[in-house]
């Protein structure tokens, strides 16, 4: 597949990672996706995607048009069609706070249509960009629908989230929460009703989840692995801790991960995403 993304002009740049045109044809129809520091829009300009939640009890999805993410606290698996054509908007954790009119909470661990959050945008973006337009074309029509969603200021609340959540983004997850809220001047019980509020979960589970997504981009496939030295550079001081931990975001055990890693290489010219794998 072709990748084709780009970070968003100011002001969007505080809220939002990267906005990202993915076409062609997949390696892997069903990837397995961990849990990663970012909430999410998929705008579908191809064939009906279908997700599943590794939890057992929620039915899969399929979505022909669009569909949001909030924050996943757990690995879910996705499959493409066989020809893929879709926008996808990586927000930061607190990202989506200020372009939808629902608690994060509502967003936290499911996928919701597009239409649900924004009604009738989807078509109207698919129709803007229509069969033809080019992948930066595409990027143009979802950017421009963005920034007119982005009005007037934050939110009560969100500059809080945003500072500290940048400390916690900058530092990979490493800084404390009291010293985020010593250095806020507020409660722990303040900074994490803002978080719940803003992101849909704590500070304390952000900061769990960029540690192993620090953890994850840092594993060299075509290296030897020395996971207890890996684990602790990035924060895990508890072994058994880590093994568990690593097992229910990815599904795998660390052996596993890298054997998996080493038999399907990630593809050339894609950003350095390297938590998702082939789940077939």
């Amino acid at each position: 597949m072709q990748y084709v993304g780009r970070v968003p002009a100011p002001p969007l740049d505080r809220f939002i990672d990267d906005i990202y045109c993915l076409t062609g044809v997949p390696r892997h129809r069903r990837m397995n996706i961990p849990p990663m520091p970012s909430a999410h829009l998929f705008v579908n300009l191809g064939g009906p995607a279908r997700l599943w939640d590794s939890d057992p009890a929620v039915p899969p999805a399929l979505f022909t048009d669009g569909w949001f993410m909030g924050m996943w606290t757990r690995r879910f698996l996705v499959e493409y069609p066989a020809r893929v054509r879709l926008v996808g908007v990586h927000f930061k954790p607190w990202g989506l706070s200020p372009f939808v009119d629902m608690p994060a909470t509502e967003l936290r661990d499911r996928w919701v249509p597009v239409d649900a959050v924004w009604q009738r945008a989807v078509d109207r973006m698919r129709n803007q960009v229509g069969d033809s337009a080019s992948a930066t074309e595409a990027l143009e029509v979802v950017e421009e629908e963005l920034r007119s969603r982005l009005v007037g200021g934050p939110s009560r609340g969100l500059e809080l989230v945003l500072h500290t959540g940048g400390r916690l983004e900058r530092s990979h997850g490493a800084v404390p929460v009291g010293a985020l809220t010593e250095t806020a001047g507020v409660s722990a019980n303040h900074l994490a009703t803002q978080f719940k509020s803003h992101v849909g979960i704590t500070p304390k589970r952000v900061a769990r989840i960029y540690r192993f997504a620090r953890l994850i981009l840092s594993v060299d496939a075509l290296r030897p692995v020395d996971w207890s030295e890996l684990a602790q550079t990035v924060g895990y001081f508890d072994q058994a801790h880590f093994s568990r931990e690593f097992k229910d975001f990815t599904g795998h055990t660390p052996t596993e991960y890298l054997a998996l890693r080493r038999r399907f290489p990630a593809e050339q010219g894609f950003p350095p995403d390297r938590g998702p794998m082939p789940a077939d």
